[in-house]
């Protein structure tokens, strides 16, 4: 046990004499740390906005799967003997939970974000609406719209179809928008470390043919750069992560009032993911600068 964690021990702080070659600051270490920071700090944004996506994609699908609406159009005469035939067919329709006509200070509230508050709405024929609310199992709309027709000619359903599959579309599109993000993220940070490894390989070029004279072999040159800059680049993304982590925490918390955009945050275990976000930004550096090592000293002689 004791030699294993020697082993790992060397692996990750390295020994004195292959460190020489890797340069300990100018601008290619700080490159790296600024680039990883910065790019870690837009990942977890990018993954707070495929969360986000996501549960307004599946809050969107139950609210509209639950509820119906059916509408009556009729002479003001006919109104209320249609909104009570309507009533008693929605009460006897397998897969209803419960139905109530909407009263008309209801209807004036969902006009309001459109029309204003000071809308006259008893002087406008604004047809009845009735909220219809379904069971797990759900209804046949088909079979429903008939008993409609036949009961009450001025009714109308409307199963929100319509309105369900395109903003369920867009949330989901959202969603994959946030993966394709992080992913673009990831590949951007390695390319960005290969370039700084390419860069400090090529400017201690000389310490490395002097290694090379007394007997280093190039995998143990490799592992110097890729252990110093695999660190390098862990902790730049874990800075960038607490940062973008504190900026989430601060964003207005989602109200049924608001927009969409104060729901971007994280919930519950979803705080652990961002946490995530450092361990594969050193992964990725792992390979783009082991990689780029192997590929110049191949090069150089």
């Amino acid at each position: 046990m004791k030699r294993w964690q020697e082993y790992i021990w060397l692996r990750l702080t390295g020994d004195a004499q292959s460190d020489r070659v890797v340069p300990r600051a100018g601008y290619s270490a700080w490159l790296v740390v600024f680039t990883a920071g910065a790019m870690a700090f837009l990942a977890v944004f990018a993954l707070a906005l495929s969360l986000a996506a996501g549960r307004l994609a599946d809050r969107w699908g139950a609210e509209l799967a639950r509820t119906s609406t059916v509408r009556i159009s009729a002479p003001d005469a006919q109104v209320a003997a249609q909104t009570s035939a309507a009533l008693n067919v929605l009460k006897t329709t397998p897969g209803v939970a419960s139905a109530r006509a909407l009263t008309t200070e209801e209807q004036a509230a969902l006009l309001q974000p459109w029309l204003g508050a000071d809308l006259p709405i008893d002087s406008l024929p604004i047809p009845q609406l009735i909220e219809v609310v379904e069971t797990s199992e759900g209804y046949d709309a088909e079979g429903l719209r008939l008993r409609l027709s036949a009961e009450a000619p001025g009714a109308v359903l409307d199963d929100h179809t319509r309105w369900r599959r395109p903003l369920i579309t867009a949330a989901n599109r959202l969603r994959s928008l946030g993966i394709v993000s992080m992913l673009l993220i990831g590949l951007a940070t390695a390319a960005m470390v290969m370039l700084a490894a390419n860069a400090a390989l090529a400017a201690n070029a000389q310490i490395i043919r002097v290694m090379r004279l007394v007997g280093a072999r190039d995998i143990y040159i490799a592992r110097a750069f890729v252990r110093r800059f695999t660190i390098r680049t862990f902790g730049g993304a874990f800075a960038g992560t607490l940062a973008a982590m504190l900026a989430v925490a601060l964003l207005p918390r989602a109200t049924d009032d608001v927009g969409f955009l104060t729901g971007l945050g994280f919930v519950g275990f979803h705080w652990l993911l961002p946490l995530l976000v450092p361990m594969f930004a050193a992964i990725a550096a792992f390979w783009a600068t082991r990689t780029a090592a192997l590929r110049t000293l191949g090069r150089l002689t």
